[in-house]
């Protein structure tokens, strides 16, 4: 289940670490009421706000409506991608937001926490990439 093993309370990457590289961003968080567990609309105009507050550019989305209301939608970015999953059955956000360019994870992530009215968030920074050694 997503979350298990999270922190509460970790930093989350921000503007001094847009120049550090790859960083997947990956944020469990539980809704309130106020949260849009179901609605595309409000998910979408949230996350495009955080982008562009955070200095993404949005190139292009797509999402995916489950029979229950779940919602999985995907931004794709200049930047790399943010993707927000709702489990409205159990009142649950994850958030992944992989960032390889000059955007402010810690200002769309602040953003989307505010915006979609989340608690208990959790949030952890991943670098990602190989070793200058290679993969051997």
């Amino acid at each position: 289940m997503p979350g298990e093993g999270a922190t509460s309370g970790q930093a989350v990457a921000g503007p001094q670490d847009r120049a550090a590289g790859k960083v997947l961003h990956a944020i469990d968080a539980a809704a309130t009421p106020a949260s849009p567990l179901t609605d595309l609309a409000r998910l979408t105009a949230a996350a495009r706000d955080a982008v562009r507050a955070g200095h993404g550019h949005v190139l292009g989305t797509s999402h995916v409506t489950f029979p229950n209301g779940a919602i999985t939608l995907i931004l794709i970015l200049a930047e790399s991608h943010l993707s927000i999953h709702t489990w409205p059955e159990e009142n649950l956000i994850a958030i992944d937001l992989f960032s390889c360019g000059a955007i402010d994870a810690g200002r769309v992530i602040g953003e989307l926490v505010r915006q979609l009215g989340l608690d208990r968030v959790a949030a952890r920074a991943v670098p990602r990439g190989v070793p200058s050694g290679g993969l051997g």
